[in-house]
């Protein structure tokens, strides 16, 4: 009797705080969009070059923008067709259109070094971001985006590793690590598709 008991037994019934409490599984890229745009940030996916160069004139027009910084060279292919002048400086007044090392799934975060500021902090710099990155970019973990430099960069790893946390100029951080600091900026995503 017992046996049957154990078969036609209802179900048990899921309380709301059960239900709530089920985490949802995203992949890499997925986690990454999810926490970028929670955190204010502006996201647009690129499945080909030509999308990028689109998207940069979007954002120009949009925003009113003439001029950009660029200090990459690899990136002015993708301005090259685009009407704006380009400063070859970092200047606080021009946005200022960059890549980056990688996208920190885990937060959101968009991480930086020498290569891309040289040895000026984020603080300094313009409020307004556009930063180009690749889908293979992305990874899990603070900790595997430090590898990850470690990695690439082998013999002479960069200094000035700095993210971005919070993607609206007007947000401002109360950790206290990062008292009299602001890392927050106006930013922009072009995630290219390469994988």
């Amino acid at each position: 009797m017992s046996f049957f008991k154990k078969i036609f037994k209802k179900n048990k019934a899921f309380s709301e705080e059960e239900i709530k409490e089920q985490r949802v599984t995203l992949s890499l890229d997925d986690s990454f969009v999810h926490n970028f745009i929670k955190l204010g940030g502006k996201f647009l996916y690129c499945l080909k070059n030509q999308d990028v160069t689109n998207n940069i004139q979007n954002i120009l027009e949009e925003n009113d923008w003439d001029t950009i910084s660029v200090r990459d060279a690899d990136l002015n292919k993708y301005i090259s067709s685009v009407k704006v002048h380009t400063d070859d400086g970092f200047n606080k007044n021009i946005p200022f259109f960059t890549s980056c090392e990688s996208l920190i799934s885990e937060n959101g975060n968009i991480l930086f070094c020498e290569r891309q500021l040289n040895d000026k902090k984020l603080a300094t710099l313009s409020n307004d971001f556009i930063v180009f990155a690749t889908t293979s970019q992305i990874v899990k973990s603070k900790g595997e985006s430090l590898t990850g430099i470690k990695l690439k960069y082998k013999k002479n790893i960069p200094g000035n590793i700095s993210p971005i946390k919070n993607y609206g100029a007007k947000i401002s951080n109360d950790d206290f690590m990062n008292y009299g600091t602001t890392n927050s900026k106006n930013l922009y995503l072009l995630l290219l598709e390469d994988l």
